[in-house]
């Protein structure tokens, strides 16, 4: 059976009373129908975010005339405001370096249909999943990085990104520090997945890390990626309890069945337009 068919409308905006009326009423005047809708009103930003599902089916016109209508109201409480349409489906360029256990995860669920998605390629700065990636019917492309090279490699990643019309880029362990200039360019558009429960361990061998402090918990964490290193604004975090007896490579892979599903379940996330930035932070209608 063919899922409903769906648009997804997220915004935020100064708070002030009268933003769930406006868009209620609009919505509802066209004879629109809600089937989900969530609000939050941050006191300290003083700002309001709402993410609201409508059968697209209910509305007598299209996702460019809601647009062209929702102006209006739009210009009036000075939104930040999207609307998408579920069936055109979010186009994810994976990112990978050597490590596997993520890639699998995210192209098994794209494969079964739990991500319903399109990957248009993987990029790789080593060659080791060629044949993986062919048997799944993908575009596989080896850009390597070299600290000679990094600058001229990222240009061709963001050649690549924009040349498939990439939606969102997805790091799945890609162990490489994008360039402040990739960053910059994609706000909000860079997923990754950190092996560790930041702000905690950040940088390299965080595992290493957590066992020479002999933390108790060790989780991993998907954030939006920023010119500072593990920085950006947290989307999705887990945890699972170790204790003394567990040794560093327990830790390790004990983590990566924690990243597999955090980064998922921030790509799920993101994909459906759950996700608001608020500063340095993210709400998330889950």
């Amino acid at each position: 059976m063919a899922a409903t068919r769906r648009y997804f409308l997220s915004l935020s905006c100064p708070d002030r009373v009268g933003i769930v009326a406006a868009v209620s009423t609009f919505i509802a005047s066209h004879q629109g129908w809600i089937s989900e809708a969530q609000h939050h009103s941050d006191p300290l930003a003083k700002r309001f975010f709402m993410r609201q599902e409508i059968l697209a089916d209910s509305l007598p016109f299209g996702i460019e005339e809601f647009r062209q209508r929702f102006e209006a109201i739009a210009q009036s409480f000075k939104m930040d405001w999207t609307i998408t349409d579920s069936s055109q489906k979010k186009r994810v360029v994976i990112l990978v370096s050597k490590l596997e256990h993520c890639l699998y995860d995210l192209l098994a669920r794209w494969q079964s249909g739990e991500l319903d998605i399109e990957i248009p390629c993987v990029i790789s700065n080593h060659d080791v999943f060629r044949r993986f990636v062919d048997w799944h019917g993908i575009p596989f492309y080896h850009v390597p990085v070299t600290p000679q090279t990094k600058a001229d490699a990222y240009e061709k990643i963001m050649h690549l990104f924009e040349s498939v019309q990439g939606d969102v880029m997805v790091l799945a362990r890609y162990m490489q520090i994008l360039s402040p200039e990739m960053c910059d360019r994609y706000p909000g558009r860079i997923i990754n997945i950190h092996h560790s429960f930041l702000p905690s361990f950040v940088g390299a061998k965080p595992y290493h890390q957590a066992y020479e402090r002999g933390v108790k918990l060790i989780g991993a964490t998907s954030h939006y990626v920023t010119p500072e290193l593990d920085a950006g604004p947290i989307i999705e975090q887990d945890v699972i309890r170790i204790d003394h007896s567990d040794s560093v490579d327990d830790l390790i892979r004990y983590g990566r069945d924690i990243e597999k599903t955090v980064l998922a379940r921030a790509l799920r996330y993101h994909i459906e337009d759950r996700v608001l930035i608020n500063g340095n932070r993210t709400v998330v209608f889950r």
